[in-house]
């Protein structure tokens, strides 16, 4: 019987069990991420483990990005906690302030998440590094605990729902349409506790980006994983990390639970509207100016150079609105020093945005943005439930870097052609 890339890559880590859809096996752990909020916890379970030093000090990452630089006084314990710990074990992967950024940026960036690894961490968008070919997914910081101890984990191997992308992407469409078109399509439990496996010809011309956005918000459709079939674009990426990358491809006849074909050209830009990720329309057929408060365009989700461009070629020469506050962040130092190179930085802020030191942000309601009682956002970021960036009667609406540049001109939710 033919297996999906996930029970290929657990088959190559496995200790002990079935590496077959539905069964629970104990696998060998590539790579343990903790951040500032999830460390700390993990932290101290550590210690109850018993254990003297972690499994392998190049194969822990520690990212303080949540609520960086440190907002208060609680926040910085944590991070400093998470420094002496650094300190203590050894850790190579400790990333201080200044020299980092978005965790989920940053570790590809760095070459630390590469094909057929299988990855673990303390925070749900972990799936992010299937963009990459590997297997990632989040856990609670006693399980990252364990397994920055052991080494190993206990998994239930999930089934797989295949997602086929085909046609021709249209103009200003991205990866953050692509996964909120599937999300609206299938619900945010649609792939409940399944892996996401994308393919199809499409792939070809999907930049990394882009697949890291769509297997970023694979959790928002509740799903364990969100993994790329691998091709020529990810392989030459792949060979930059090391000689001869893990490419993991799922066999002809790999049994899935579900296949879903999507013809891309039929995509609209997309929009979420309050209160889930799944509550999607089409941009063109918003009728009513939906007036917003606030623009972010960053995140794990949209924070690359690839959001970056097309914010700034949509912002260039414009000003933003009187009545809308545009913040914009890059997800880790090197996207923020190629944006200043290119001249990014410099629109930006000649349109009237403020640019923030990459940072998590607004995204989760840290800080850099937080939203007062009424007030409504657009933001890029992969979330958009009650209260996620700041007050309980505040509005997050969703959409992708095209859509929130224009928006943050008209000062209403736009689609790039009404200020082109």
């Amino acid at each position: 019987m033919g297996k999906t890339i996930s029970e290929k890559i657990f088959e190559k880590h496995l200790i002990e069990g079935n590496p077959v859809a539905g069964e629970f096996v104990l696998a060998r752990v590539d790579l343990v991420l903790m951040n500032d909020i999830t460390a700390p916890p993990a932290i101290e379970a550590f210690y109850k483990i018993g254990v003297e030093s972690v499994f392998d000090r190049s194969k822990i990452a520690l990212v303080p990005d949540h609520f960086t630089p440190n907002k208060d006084i609680e926040s910085a314990m944590q991070v400093k906690m998470m420094r002496d710990f650094a300190k203590e074990q050894g850790i190579e992967h400790f990333f201080e302030l200044g020299r980092g950024g978005v965790e989920h940026a940053l570790l590809p960036e760095k070459g630390l998440t590469l094909p057929g690894m299988l990855i673990v961490g303390a925070d749900s968008h972990t799936c992010t590094y299937g963009a990459v070919n590997a297997f990632a997914t989040g856990v609670g910081s006693t399980d990252a605990a364990y397994a920055m101890a052991l080494g190993e984990l206990w998994f239930k191997v999930p089934e797989t729902i295949r997602v086929n992308l085909k046609g021709r992407i249209n103009p200003w469409i991205t990866g953050k349409d692509i996964i909120l078109y599937l999300i609206g399509k299938i619900g945010v439990d649609g792939a409940r506790y399944k892996a996401l496996e994308f393919g199809g010809e499409l792939i070809k011309d999907l930049s990394l980006d882009s697949r890291f956005t769509i297997a970023n918000m694979a959790i928002e459709a509740g799903a364990k994983a969100g993994i790329f079939e691998p091709d020529s674009i990810l392989e030459e990426w792949a060979r930059s990390f090391e000689p001869e990358p893990n490419l993991v491809y799922p066999d002809s006849d790999a049994t899935y639970s579900e296949i879903i074909e999507i013809d891309v050209t039929e995509i609209d830009l997309q929009v979420a509207f309050p209160h889930l990720p799944s509550n999607t329309r089409n941009v063109s057929e918003i009728n009513e100016k939906i007036f917003i408060d606030q623009v972010f365009i960053g995140s794990c989700t949209n924070g690359r150079i690839e959001d970056l461009r097309i914010a700034a070629s949509i912002l260039k020469g414009k000003k933003v609105a009187p009545n809308v506050r545009l913040i914009i962040i890059p997800a880790t130092q090197e996207i923020y020093r190629q944006a200043l190179k290119e001249g990014l930085i410099d629109i930006f802020i000649e349109a009237g945005a403020a640019v923030g030191t990459p940072t998590c942000g607004p995204c989760l309601g840290g800080h850099h943005g937080i939203l007062a009682k009424g007030e409504r956002a657009l933001s890029t970021s992969n979330r958009n439930f009650v209260g996620r960036m700041g007050h309980k009667e505040s509005e997050v609406y969703l959409s992708g870097p095209s859509v929130a540049a224009a928006s943050a001109i008209t000062g209403y939710i736009a689609s790039p052609s009404e200020v082109l």
